[in-house]
């Protein structure tokens, strides 16, 4: 498997995912991590996650928001955590698959748009 670009990442679409596919290797996941900066593979080896520090509890809660809109029109759901009134973590897998997926990897380019 190639990585895709950024670029590349945000013009697809998550598609739904109920299980039934494999995860994707770490060998893929690193790959395609090199094109996201930011974006690290948890110890588990099975979410990633970036953190971004925001101006203050409104611009944080802003971001948290745009983040919820567009997980919901693409129909995958990250964990969001809003700590120390600025400090937004956003930690994404795919749960049917208990492991990472194409769609974690465009939802991470999209959210980066947004942050």
């Amino acid at each position: 498997m190639t990585a895709q670009s950024r670029q590349q990442l945000r013009q697809n679409q998550c598609t739904a995912c109920e299980g039934g596919i494999a995860q994707w290797s770490l060998e893929e996941v690193h790959s395609q991590l090199q094109c996201l900066p930011g974006w690290e593979l948890y110890p588990s080896g099975t979410v990633i996650g970036k953190r971004w520090k925001k101006k203050d509890f409104a611009e944080a809660l802003d971001f948290c928001r745009s983040i919820g809109e567009l997980a919901e029109a693409e129909g995958h759901h990250p964990d969001l955590h809003l700590t120390g009134y600025r400090h937004v973590e956003v930690v994404l897998t795919t749960h049917a698959i208990g492991g990472l997926s194409l769609n974690d990897f465009i939802l991470a380019a999209k959210i980066d748009e947004l942050g």
